[in-house]
């Protein structure tokens, strides 16, 4: 369902329910559909997907393989691999990719996590167009952003097949409980996002002088023993403090009799502090992820960064 300027506008694709079980967005993309004046922006025309309604309608975050892990090149490119999620990637590409029947330009992908990651952005790697649009949202809302690259266990991700694109994570929530504050957030972070893209389309664009990001240096998984039941869980102190920097020593794991277990970086890695963020995040334990750790920085902007979103939606 579109709503926008019509003839001439740029496609944005806002998808909502990537995994089954994170019942916010969803709820949202039902309203939107129904009121798409909501999200009218001058010179834009947005289309709303769910985008895995079978998982969606089992309440499960996916049923054969993580949707969000899918569209790494070689695996939509196998004919032999045929998992229902697989599959949908290859519809959403069709319809809506830069070159699908309903071509899109950017994508937004809404997320809600049961770590407590407030209002925030993922990135997937240093796009100018993904940089510049983060840079604006920043500028507007203040959120961080958490850079995810140079992970070869973690690659695929849905907003890496469209020209620009960014997920908008927000949490805490438990996975299927929808709520207003976490509906709120979404709405105001896409909000932002489309206003910021609006711009770009009229040429409008103005970025700050910089940007602030956390940029990811790893993954930690709890302690375990040899049949690979957990030694420990996470420490009280590390519980709902995504954002919040740990230093070597502070407490990082707990065992069953109140045993804490230090932080230490991993052999040859500079001892400074870093930032950890999806603190416990439900979804993650299969992955073997407690929570991952970033370095926090702040880049300067580079006027490429805006000329690059502006020649996107320029079209």
């Amino acid at each position: 369902m579109a709503a926008g300027t019509g003839r001439g506008s740029a496609r944005v694709l806002v998808v909502a329910g990537t995994h089954g079980n994170e019942g916010n967005a969803p709820w949202l993309l039902r309203h939107w559909q129904a009121h798409p004046e909501a999200l009218e922006r001058r010179g834009l025309e947005v289309e709303l997907v769910l985008g895995n309604p079978e998982a969606f309608a089992a309440r499960r975050r996916y049923l054969d393989r993580d949707l969000n892990r899918c569209f790494a090149a070689e695996l939509l490119a196998n004919p032999g691999c045929q998992e229902r999620e697989v599959r949908r990637a290859r519809e959403l590409l069709a319809l809506h990719g830069p070159v699908g029947e309903l071509p899109c330009a950017v994508a937004l992908d809404l997320h809600s996590t049961t770590a407590a990651m407030g209002n925030a952005l993922v990135l997937y790697g240093r796009r100018p167009t993904d940089l510049a649009l983060a840079a604006a949202i920043q500028a507007d809302l203040g959120l961080p952003i958490y850079l995810h690259e140079a992970d070869a266990a973690q690659t695929g991700f849905l907003i890496e097949r469209w020209p620009c694109g960014l997920v908008i994570e927000v949490g805490p929530v438990p996975q299927g409980v929808i709520t207003a504050q976490i509906c709120r957030q979404s709405q105001l972070a896409l909000e932002s996002a489309l206003a910021a893209l609006a711009r770009a389309r009229a040429g409008e664009l103005r970025l700050p002088a910089g940007l602030t990001v956390h940029r990811h240096l790893g993954s930690l998984d709890l302690p375990r023993g040899v049949d690979g039941a957990p030694l420990a869980c996470l420490h009280p102190e590390r519980q709902h403090r995504d954002w919040v920097p740990i230093r070597s020593g502070d407490p990082m794991f707990s065992s069953a009799d109140g045993t804490a277990v230090a932080y230490q970086p991993s052999p040859g890695a500079v001892d400074e502090p870093v930032w950890p963020v999806f603190i416990n995040e439900a979804a993650y334990g299969e992955k073997g992820i407690a929570l991952s750790l970033t370095r926090r920085e702040r880049w300067p902007i580079e006027p490429a960064w805006a000329a690059a979103l502006i020649a996107l939606m320029a079209g």
